[in-house]
């Protein structure tokens, strides 16, 4: 199904098994398991988790170049079959409940994938906040240019996803720097306040980039009918990652099953009353952007969000 798991960090705050757990869910279901850099189960734990699972690696590219090669080659050796690369996160937000509450990692956790290195520990510099801020910019290379992408691809023979992208430029820009696929996502809305939302800057995408490369999109994905418009205006696939962490947090690795079974049931059912026998058959015309469709939806949201005070009070 066109529903995969996008990458969220440190998943064994949800769940003991973490990562290990929600990739077997995916290979479960037959779809896509994205791992990040800052995990707490290694590569190689996940890799053996779920060996038949489609996995892909998300990569933050590091100031200390050898640490993201390091990376890359394991992720390669572990059977991982896409590097995403994100690029909207040369810093990380002001994400204000993390450094009101000084961030940091249980004690009994540690980054997986940098046992013995001295990119493990995001807990040594939270005295004045978030311990995973301050990990982020001490060691994420900020300096980031178009130019860098070559140097992945030189090191590497896996296809190179952008995630971040929200723009028809940079979609330009990164397909002819040599990515295989444009991951349109503003990060959970999480990097600055303001930023479109991934289902308004899909569209210009897709239509920028045409059928070079599939595109993809995270954000907001929630049910059913929300991965049926993602596809309806061009997106090959959608992924989500708090849904996820939700069943994870339930119930471990059937939580993570059964919130995929109820959203590709929810857009099974999109398809049929929409009239699509399959996903081919899903039309841009089924759904539209523009500013009434977009007041009618939240409209609609908005009363069904408030209907039970609504009949306490009239009856």
């Amino acid at each position: 199904m066109p529903i995969g798991i996008a990458p969220t960090a440190m998943q064994r705050m949800a769940h003991p098994e973490g990562e290990c757990a929600n990739v077997r869910a995916a290979q479960a279901i037959g779809t896509i398991f994205t791992l990040s850099t800052i995990s707490t189960s290694s590569i190689e734990e996940v890799a053996q988790a779920a060996p038949n699972g489609i996995k892909w690696f998300q990569l933050y590219i590091y100031k200390d170049r050898n640490i993201t090669r390091g990376l890359v080659e394991r992720a390669e050796k572990a059977g991982f079959k896409a590097l995403v690369l994100t690029v909207d996160a040369p810093m990380f937000g002001l994400r204000l409940a993390d450094i009101r509450n000084r961030f940091t990692l249980p004690p009994h956790l540690r980054l997986a994938n940098f046992q013995g290195t001295n990119s493990t520990d995001i807990n040594k510099n939270n005295e004045d906040g978030s311990g995973l801020n301050s990990y982020v910019e001490t060691l994420f290379d900020a300096s980031l240019e178009w130019s860098d992408l070559q140097w992945l691809k030189s090191i590497t023979s896996l296809p190179i996803i952008l995630k971040g992208i929200l723009t028809a430029e940079d979609a330009r820009q990164g397909v002819e720097a040599g990515a295989k696929g444009i991951w349109v996502s503003n990060h959970g809305a999480r990097q600055i306040d303001g930023t479109p939302a991934s289902i308004e800057a899909l569209p210009e995408i897709v239509k920028a980039v045409g059928d070079k490369v599939e595109v993809y999109l995270d954000g907001g994905i929630r049910d059913g009918t929300d991965v049926f418009k993602a596809l309806a205006l061009g997106a090959r696939m959608v992924f989500f990652g708090r849904p996820a962490l939700w069943g994870l947090t339930h119930s471990g690795e059937e939580g993570v099953k059964r919130i995929l079974e109820i959203i590709g049931n929810e857009f099974e059912y999109a398809l049929g009353i929409s009239g699509c026998a399959k996903i081919s058959d899903i039309r841009p015309c089924m759904y539209s952007l523009d500013d009434f469709s977009i007041i009618y939806y939240f409209l609609l949201h908005f009363i069904d969000i408030r209907r039970p005070y609504w009949n306490a009070k009239t009856g």
